[in-house]
């Protein structure tokens, strides 16, 4: 690719561009959110058609006039947001619209299945070709994704963010399967802001920045603090968790023996004011369910929650909001955002009594002073406050969901993995907000599938395992990954309260 641009309505998101491909290499592509890397591969795949710039295959130019084109020319790609249908099977998904047919045109469910399962096999990956999509993890949809690329036989393969739902020994498999395709003669471009998957897996690094092309290195003769270095313009500090002599001590939040079926079973905890608690645990531990629970958006069995030593009945994500509880959840776009609306909307959505007037009129004058404080607060890329969301990337789009809830300014703020797919920079700045909010003396709650993550913010971290609530353990250097990985896989009912007091 040789000069590519692109330019939406008030953005110009590709400036230049140049970027090549070899058979049988692993060429990872890096930058910021906003950088330009989602669109680039869109341009590659058929889904944009470029401004300017050409594109070879194989030495031939080519155009890409859609992504049926791209498909012909053996291209495939995985999305970062997962675009399967829940009501349809495994099967039915990987190969929708390629159905095999039988005389008289009638589908071949047999051979779909057989077809999906040869996939699987090549994969490793133990699934039921038959299975409803809707009723599988994230991280089993994921692997659909990858699934339904490789059924097209690509020579040419973009995995953007593949591993952000996937736990370490999915990844391990994933990895696996790319080295095999690599082997294959497979070229593939590798989209992850996991530095530490970058030096795993790639041959080659480009860096992208504000729409750029920076530069292109050798993974294995590059410095990871260099490529950081490049992708945001500056040096990135990598510290560990500061946590201060004197622990809070005045309790906000406290649940009590919380019940749902086995996704939680009798789980209790407690979050002080100023105090940042983390919560670890492998895939389907209960993180999630336990913090939809307390938010109201899934009902419980049994438990009581209290805020500020007072009991609160919560059926629903309105009683939470009105007991002063946020929550940001790990599916922004499904539950965080109305990616249809301008991003002002978005920003004042949970606080919009805030701006009505006694005669039922809103005040725009105000919700655009508000959001455009926030977009300058929280450094969100946008041409403006006018802008919709849907055209925001992913980690712009996070800081609109977080600039929500700051508005509505709640005493207890659960982040649902906070900082996924978002890049190394804007990582360090929602780290350096989520630190900021507990000094404010907010009770903040974070979930991260990512051990390095939980333990660089929390001052307590607290561990899951298939619904229960194993332990918790005291943050920053007085804890090691290996002990949370034991709290992790500890699958008896015998509860550990270590570091509790």
């Amino acid at each position: 690719m040789k000069g590519i641009e692109k330019r939406f309505p008030g953005v110009h998101a590709l400036k230049g561009i140049h970027f090549d491909l070899h058979e049988g290499e692993v060429h990872a592509l890096m930058g910021e959110n906003g950088a330009g890397k989602s669109t680039l591969m869109k341009v590659l795949s058929g889904i944009y058609q470029p401004d300017g710039g050409e594109f070879r295959l194989r030495g031939e130019a080519v155009q890409l006039l859609g992504p049926r084109a791209a498909q012909a020319q053996g291209i495939g790609i995985i999305h970062q947001e997962l675009s399967l249908m829940n009501d349809l099977t495994v099967a039915q998904n990987v190969f929708i619209g390629r159905e095999p047919r039988r005389s008289f045109g009638r589908l071949d469910d047999a051979q779909l299945n057989r077809q999906t399962a040869d996939i699987f096999a090549r994969m490793n990956l133990q699934l039921d070709p038959e299975a409803i999509v809707g009723e599988l993890t994230i991280a089993k949809q994921q692997m659909i994704e990858i699934a339904k690329a490789l059924s097209f036989r690509s020579r040419i393969l973009i995995m953007d963010e593949p591993t952000a739902a996937l736990n370490d020994a999915e990844v391990r498999e994933l990895f696996t399967i790319i080295r095999q395709l690599r082997a294959e003669g497979v070229g593939i471009v590798y989209i992850s802001h996991k530095m530490d998957e970058i030096k795993q897996i790639a041959d080659r690094v480009t860096v992208m920045r504000d729409g750029e092309y920076v530069a292109t290195v050798q993974a294995a003769d590059t410095p990871l603090s260099q490529i950081i270095a490049m992708m945001v313009g500056r040096e990135v500090r990598q510290q560990v968790a500061s946590i201060p002599a004197q622990q809070p001590t005045e309790v906000v939040l406290e649940v009590q023996g919380l019940q749902r079926g086995r996704e939680i079973r009798d789980v209790s905890f407690s979050v002080r004011k100023g105090e940042i608690l983390g919560f670890a645990g492998l895939m389907g531990a209960g993180r999630t369910e336990v913090a939809r629970a307390i938010f109201g958006a899934d009902p419980l069995e049994a438990g009581e929650i209290r805020v500020h030593g007072q009991p609160c009945q919560i059926r629903s994500p309105h009683d939470a909001v009105r007991a002063g509880i946020g929550y940001l959840s790990e599916d922004r776009k499904r539950f965080g955002l109305a990616t249809g609306m301008d991003v002002r909307a978005n920003i004042a959505m949970t606080s919009i009594d805030k701006f009505a007037s006694r005669l039922g009129t809103l005040d725009e004058h105000g919700m655009q002073h508000t959001a455009q404080n926030y977009i300058q607060q929280l450094g969100i890329r946008t041409p403006s406050d006018e802008q919709q969301v849907a055209l925001l990337s992913g980690g712009n789009q996070q800081k609109v969901v977080i600039a929500k809830w700051l508005l509505r300014d709640c005493d207890v703020l659960i982040f649902d993995e906070p900082t996924r797919g978002i890049d190394v920079g804007a990582k360090a700045e929602i780290y350096t907000l989520l630190e900021a909010l507990a000094a404010q003396g907010r009770a903040v709650i974070v979930i991260s599938s990512e051990l390095p993550e939980v333990m660089r913010l929390s001052h307590r971290i607290a561990v899951m395992c298939e619904g229960r609530l194993t332990g918790v353990l005291p943050g920053g250097a007085a804890t090691t990954q290996e002990q949370i990985m034991a709290l992790a896989t500890q699958r008896e009912t015998v509860m550990h309260q270590a570091g509790e007091q």
